[in-house]
């Protein structure tokens, strides 16, 4: 097997420098056109592929950028991911996605991967409330920026839904349907997302005159934990039974759908669903799935433009000012929820 050809073989090949090969891969505006004719059909005559990482240690700067999501197998993660490759492979960079599925501990081992790899930027969407260990990129001077959730206190730029305003849209929809008994499903606690859209939730059934709202905790936000929590529902006695759900998240709420179907419950006429991030598979569901929409590809695009915007600063030597970008969701409704009850 004959061995990869060097820089050095395009040289010969090319009967130029190895320092004019270079300027070929690096500063082409530098080669005359005839030069870079010749380095160029020796490059693709030989096979040669540049080795990115041999030149980032010698220059010091790579073109990647750090992408860290709390579950990949979200599809909402999914989305946000296009929305920041979209921005970064725009720019001439490529992005490292790093899952944490939901443990901080795998989440530092991406961060101190990403740092060993000094990479341009991070983009972090925490599995947790605790602020990451983020000491080491900061001392490299690599810009961090905060994806749906804004770090109270910490001197970093977000990109962040407003969670409560969420649940509240729910609620009040599921409200004005004719629904009082209300349940809330989702988890873990330790989820500020998860506490916000609740807080929402509570908030409007508090202002609702003669409505309850049942909390059903789960141990993540997964389809599992929402056949679960449709378990729950329909062990309870007729009279005591919610008959509108609102679900954390999407992934929760067909899970749930699925479970309330199982157990011979009809949806919405027994028992009303609301989801959140309103994933493509929400509106194909044997019942559509009503949603709280986040915009989730441009939460992902926004956050990459900051980060970008970041990058750039350092490149000069300047500190851009820290900035915190809020979208507000919207609900879509559809048949899961769109029928009136009578009680």
């Amino acid at each position: 097997m004959n061995p990869r050809p060097s820089v050095k073989d395009v040289a010969v090949a090319a009967g130029v420098s190895v320092g004019t090969v270079s300027n070929v891969l690096n500063r082409p505006d530098r080669v005359s056109d005839h030069t870079l004719t010749r380095v160029r059909d020796a490059i693709e005559r030989l096979g040669f592929v540049r080795n990115e990482s041999a030149r980032q240690l010698r220059t010091g700067a790579g073109r990647a950028i750090g992408l860290v999501v709390i579950d990949a197998a979200n599809p909402y993660f999914a989305d946000v991911a296009r929305g920041v490759e979209d921005v970064v492979q725009d720019s001439g960079g490529v992005v490292l996605l790093g899952n944490a599925a939901g443990r901080p501990e795998r989440e530092q081992r991406y961060l101190e991967l990403f740092e060993e790899q000094r990479v341009r930027g991070v983009l972090i969407a925490p599995s947790t409330d605790e602020s990451p260990p983020l000491e080491g990129l900061t001392r490299l001077g690599i810009p961090v920026v905060f994806l749906d959730r804004y770090p109270d206190g910490a001197p970093f730029s977000s990109v962040s839904v407003d969670d409560e305003v969420g649940g509240r849209l729910a609620a009040e929809h599921l409200l004005a349907r004719g629904h009082r008994r209300l349940a809330f499903a989702g988890g873990p606690s330790s989820l500020r997302q998860v506490r916000e859209r609740r807080a929402g939730a509570e908030a409007a059934v508090t202002a609702h005159a003669g409505a309850d709202l049942l909390v059903l905790s789960t141990e993540g936000l997964t389809t599992d934990a929402g056949r679960g929590a449709a378990e729950s529902i329909a062990l309870l006695p007729e009279t005591e039974r919610p008959t509108g759900v609102f679900a954390a998240n999407d992934l929760t709420a067909l899970g749930l759908l699925q479970g309330l179907l199982r157990h011979g419950l009809r949806v919405p006429e027994d028992v009303a669903i609301v989801g959140y991030d309103d994933i493509e598979f929400a509106g194909s569901a044997a019942i559509p799935l009503s949603s709280v929409r986040q915009p989730r590809e441009e939460l992902g695009r926004t956050g990459a433009q900051l980060l970008l915007e970041q990058v750039q600063a350092a490149d000069e030597g300047e500190r851009r000012p820290v900035r915190q970008v809020r979208f507000e969701p919207d609900l879509v409704i559809r048949r899961s929820s769109d029928a009136r009850r009578h009680d």
